[in-house]
């Protein structure tokens, strides 16, 4: 587990904005913090509300769990073992635990015994610290058709979501874009949810990223409501760039998380984007929008 934060996320993704030649500037910069003038602006409860700290990049982990502290934020995203004694110190959760790789994944058998070792790690780790999720994903393709990679993720999880259920731990699987991440197998809501149907387990979910399937397929409020009880995490982020999640894009969010409250979810929802501008200015206006 150790490293993986990194792989997971940061190098990737940091990839592809090289490649599109933006990278300059969307991480958060390293700007003194004024703690004190933070205003905590998640009060309602409806959301409970996280981030992933990939996109706040220029910020230590302590810095960001004491920003988390003082919007009413209760969670930090993708996080490894080695992360977990300094978001507790702050009275947070881990919401999201890494495991194994995006591009090798349960989709493909050659993978499993890695993926069944890395997810077993994290379920153990999780686990003995009393956080919720370990993050899992398809992987690419490589020319395996959809059908017969569900039947591979079946198995595979099969194996391990006994497990999972004695630690109280949820597996969550990630639906990404397969044009950002491409040949990504998980690309679309119906496979995720054949997945969740065919292992028949509570312990195994979808992490239903809001600007991936907007990339998709779109009609992000009626999947919601039609799929609420095979998703256990969501992911925020701003479409086009995931960005900031205001009036720049095409989503409204206040709706989104309102159809996310009215369904019942208690889960972790979690901001994924890259702020453009300020980000402590950026933050706080996804938390405040959010606590509907």
């Amino acid at each position: 587990m150790k490293g993986e934060k990194m792989t997971r996320r940061n190098l990737i993704r940091g990839a592809s904005l090289l490649a599109a030649g933006t990278v300059a500037g969307q991480l958060a910069s390293a700007a003194t913090i004024d703690f004190d003038k933070i205003e905590c602006v998640a009060t309602k409860g409806r959301i409970v509300q996280s981030v992933s700290q990939w996109c706040y990049g220029k910020w230590s982990l302590d810095e960001l769990c004491q920003v988390c502290q003082k919007l009413g934020l209760k969670a930090i995203d993708l996080l490894g073992p080695d992360s977990f004694a300094t978001v507790k110190k702050y009275g947070l959760v881990v919401s999201m635990v890494n495991s194994h790789p995006l591009t090798d994944g349960l989709a493909d058998k050659k993978y499993h015994d890695m993926c069944l070792a890395k997810l077993r790690e994290s379920i153990d780790a999780t686990s003995e610290a009393g956080f919720p999720n370990v993050i899992s994903f398809s992987g690419n393709r490589r020319g395996i058709p959809d059908d017969v990679g569900i039947e591979n993720a079946v198995e595979a999880l099969k194996k391990i979501v006994g497990y999972a259920e004695q630690k109280k731990v949820t597996i969550i699987l990630e639906y990404l874009n397969s044009v950002g991440h491409k040949d990504y197998m998980f690309d679309n809501m119906a496979w995720g949810v054949e997945v969740c149907k065919r292992v028949g387990s509570d312990r195994v979910k979808i992490l239903y990223d809001i600007y991936h399937a907007q990339i998709m397929e779109g009609n992000i409020i009626d999947t919601i409501r039609k799929n609420k009880d095979y998703i256990g995490h969501y992911h925020t982020g701003g479409n086009p760039g995931r960005n900031e999640i205001d009036e720049t894009q095409e989503l409204y969010y206040p709706a989104i998380m309102r159809a996310i409250a009215d369904t019942g979810y208690k889960g972790y929802v979690a901001h994924e984007f890259v702020p453009k501008r300020d980000p402590l200015e950026s933050l706080t206006y996804a938390a405040r929008i959010c606590d509907v």
